[in-house]
């Protein structure tokens, strides 16, 4: 018999949408990511983009301290890395960053004058790229960044957090609460 076989022929199955979880913090965030992430199953189906107020001029540590709180692989963001499901992308050091067709952008921080707010940038750009598969979460931080942010994603019909009174800092969680901008006010485990 000499029929031809497609079995070598391999079709191409689109991407499957996932949820993209966008955490915002600034002081004290590192404990309350890692309490979060310590709650996380690893294989959620979802990916995690974490967004803190870096020094621009020290290099960050947070990929390999945050990788002992997870089994989900951890990764200091690359200009146009391709976000995958079970894995937490980390903002690096003098970086913005945004979503743009399921990669992650950087540009280099702009200078003073200009007020830096990383995690609003990037939230509405979730909102923007993802809309009801974007969720956002606010947690320890002073300030007020990620309040504008948090509305955009829950205008878009995502889910917005942010973390209750175990915050060390409370004024990024505040701002936004105060603003209407949050479905659920939890502590980081409970988020998880």
């Amino acid at each position: 018999m000499n029929s031809k076989s497609n079995s070598n022929t391999k079709v191409k199955i689109p991407n499957k949408p996932f949820l993209i979880v966008a955490i915002g913090a600034s002081a004290g965030g590192l404990e309350s990511v890692t309490e979060l992430l310590k709650h996380l199953p690893e294989d959620t189906g979802m990916a995690f983009v974490y967004i803190q107020h870096l020094d621009p001029t020290h290099e960050s540590m947070l990929s390999s301290i945050l990788s002992r709180a997870t089994k989900m692989k951890v990764v200091e963001a690359e200009n146009m890395i391709k976000i995958e499901p079970d894995h937490l992308y980390i903002i690096p050091p003098n970086q913005d960053m945004v979503i743009e067709d399921g990669m992650l952008s950087l540009t280099k921080r702009t200078n003073r004058p200009v007020i830096h707010l990383p995690v609003d940038k990037f939230f509405i750009s979730l909102a923007e790229q993802q809309k009801e598969l974007a969720i956002g979460i606010i947690l320890s931080g002073n300030a007020s960044d990620g309040t504008v942010g948090l509305r955009a994603i829950k205008t878009a019909g995502g889910l917005t957090f942010a973390q209750d009174d175990s915050a060390k800092f409370k004024s990024m969680s505040a701002s936004a609460i105060n603003e209407g901008a949050v479905d659920m006010i939890l502590s980081p485990q409970a988020m998880a």
